[in-house]
C-alpha cells in the first residue's frame, strides 16, 4: 500500500513527459528543414525577389496571401486548392478578382520540389514567401517559424463570412480578429501592412459619393483625396481601375501608412476607421496609430509579433494534413 503513491507519482511523471514531448515536438520552429530541406529559405528567398523584380506589386500580393489563408482553416494552405464557385476559398467575395499571386506560389513549389520532394508543405513556402515580401520592401525581418502541413479541404464558408472586409465597421474587425486568437494591437499593426500595394475603386468607391446614404462622400476622407479619386473612379466605371494603398509610399513597407490614417488618408474605410471612428474602442486604435506614426522601430516591433502570432494559427502538425506536390490539389 505504502508503494502505491511512489507508483502514481512515477505515472504521473511518466505521462507528463509524454505531453511535454508530443507538444513540443508538433510545435513549429525555425530550424524544422534544417536537415531536410537544408536550402530552403535562400531558394524561396530568390524565387521571390525574381517575382518582385518581375511585378513590385507581387510583395503586398503574397503578403495577403498568408494572410487570407492563416484567417480561415488556420495556416494550412486550404486557400490554395483549386473548385468551383461554391467549395474554394479562391471564389469567396474577399478573394475572388482580388487575392492574387498562385502562379508565383506554384513556382516557388515547383523549384522547392526539384530540391527536396515531398518536404515541405505549401503553407510554409506562403508564411516564408509573406515574411520575404515584407523585407525585401524595406521591412523588418523575422525567423519563420516552421513544420506545417497542408490541409485537405477548403472551407468556403469560413473564407466568406471570416476574412475582415474593407466595409466592415471596427467592432466586426475586431470581433474577426479574436476569432483568430488575434487582438486589438493585432488589428492596428497588421492593418500596416497596407502601406504597400494597391486597392480596386470597388473596394472603396462608397466612400466616394454617397456615403453611408448621406449624399455626400465620407467626411474623414481628405476633400483632396476625394477629388482625385473621383477622377479615377468615375461612377461609371467597372471598379477595377486601381490605387495605391499608402499614396507616396507606394512600395516602400514603413509607417507611412500610419501617417495617412492621421491626415485622413487612408484609402480603405477599414483603414481610416482606426483612427476616425466614433466607437469608444477608436481611443486605443487612435493612440496605436499614432504611436506608429512617429515610431517605425514600435510598428516593425509589433507587426512582427503579430505576423509570428498570426502564422501560429491552428497549423496542422504530426500527422495531420499532408505535404502536398501540386499546391492546387490535394495529393
Amino acid at each position: 500500500m505504502k508503494t502505491r503513491p511512489c507508483n502514481f507519482i512515477l505515472y504521473f511523471q511518466i505521462v507528463t513527459f509524454l505531453v511535454l514531448f508530443v507538444g513540443v515536438n508538433s510545435q513549429l520552429t525555425p530550424n524544422f528543414y534544417l536537415k531536410t530541406c537544408p536550402n530552403l529559405l535562400r531558394v524561396v528567398r530568390r524565387e521571390v525577389q525574381s517575382a518582385i523584380k518581375n511585378e513590385i506589386r507581387m510583395a503586398a500580393s503574397l503578403l495577403r496571401l498568408h494572410f487570407h489563408d492563416c484567417f480561415v482553416n488556420g495556416c494550412d494552405a486550404s486557400l490554395l486548392l483549386d473548385g468551383n464557385s461554391s467549395t474554394s476559398e479562391k471564389f469567396t467575395p474577399g478573394n475572388l478578382n482580388s487575392a492574387r499571386g498562385y502562379e508565383v506560389i506554384d513556382n516557388i513549389k515547383t523549384v522547392v520540389e526539384n530540391t527536396c520532394s515531398g518536404v515541405v508543405s505549401c503553407a510554409d513556402i506562403l508564411a516564408i514567401a509573406a515574411r520575404d515580401s515584407v523585407l525585401l520592401s524595406g521591412g523588418p525581418f523575422w525567423k519563420v517559424s516552421l513544420g506545417r502541413r497542408d490541409g485537405l479541404v477548403a472551407n468556403f464558408s469560413g473564407s466568406s463570412n471570416g476574412l475582415p472586409a474593407p466595409f466592415d465597421n471596427l467592432n466586426t474587425i475586431i470581433s474577426k480578429f479574436q476569432d483568430v486568437g488575434l487582438n486589438l494591437t493585432d488589428v492596428v499593426s497588421l492593418s500596416g501592412a497596407h502601406t504597400i500595394g494597391l486597392a480596386r475603386c470597388t473596394t472603396f468607391d462608397n466612400r466616394l459619393r454617397n456615403f453611408n446614404g448621406t449624399s455626400s462622400p465620407d467626411t474623414t476622407l481628405d476633400t483632396t483625396l476625394v477629388s482625385e479619386l473621383q477622377n479615377l473612379c468615375p461612377s461609371t466605371s467597372d471598379g477595377n481601375n486601381t490605387s495605391p494603398l499608402d499614396r507616396n509610399s507606394t512600395n516602400l513597407f514603413d509607417n507611412h501608412y500610419f501617417k495617412n490614417l492621421i491626415n485622413g488618408r487612408g484609402l480603405l474605410e477599414s483603414d481610416q476607421i482606426l483612427f476616425s471612428s466614433d466607437d469608444a474602442i477608436t481611443t486605443t486604435t487612435k493612440t496605436l496609430v499614432e504611436t506608429y506614426s512617429n515610431s517605425s522601430k514600435f510598428f516593425f516591433n509589433d507587426f512582427v509579433n503579430s505576423m509570428i502570432k498570426m502564422g501560429n494559427t491552428s497549423p496542422l502538425t504530426g500527422s495531420n494534413g499532408q505535404i502536398r506536390t501540386n499546391c492546387r490539389v490535394v495529393n
